[in-house]
């Protein structure tokens, strides 16, 4: 399974540590991703995606089926 979210497509991330004597090591940092049941009312069920934090607080905001069309995306792309 990978580290994507199905909404808003943001994966990990790479880049470098920086010690304070400036020795640079390779990194990732990785999305925080979570597995959430979201209920649709316009469809009246449950949906489980893989989602982002942040993309979770705008869902919560104003709904996953007007999210999913402001992004121009379908339920069945990203479940």
């Amino acid at each position: 399974m990978s580290r994507k979210c199905k909404l808003t497509g943001i994966g990990p991330m790479s880049g470098c540590n920086v010690s304070h004597a400036q020795n640079h090591t390779k990194r990732r940092w990785l999305p925080n991703i979570q597995t959430q049941r979201l209920y649709v009312p316009e469809l009246n069920r449950w949906v489980r995606i893989r989602v982002s934090t942040r993309a979770l607080r705008t869902v919560t905001k104003k709904g996953l089926m007007t999210y999913l069309s402001e992004q121009g995306l379908t339920l069945k792309e990203v479940t």
